[in-house]
């Protein structure tokens, strides 16, 4: 069994070193993609807790298009009501 697993190594050595850099370039990529999202986490939660002009911005946005979402709703409503009396 030891004879044939060496035979085949020594047959497919190129793919095998091959796929153990791939997998070695896979890691390396992934570390980046969670040191990226952690530092992504941060800065957000930076921000949520200092504030920023900018979302103070966002939020007053919102908040209007909130309300006349809600007044939309209201008169379709009562558009629906009548249609349907």
């Amino acid at each position: 069994m030891v004879k044939e697993l060496k035979s085949w190594f020594s047959e497919n050595q190129a793919l095998v070193y091959f796929l153990v850099a791939q997998l070695l370039a896979f890691l390396g990529i992934l570390g980046s993609l969670i040191a990226y999202s952690v530092k992504l986490e941060s800065r957000v939660s930076t921000l949520e807790i200092r504030g920023s002009p900018h979302l103070e911005k966002v939020d007053n946005r919102l908040t209007v298009l909130e309300s006349k979402t809600n007044q939309n709703e209201e008169r379709i409503t009562r558009i629906v009501d009548k249609l349907t009396k």
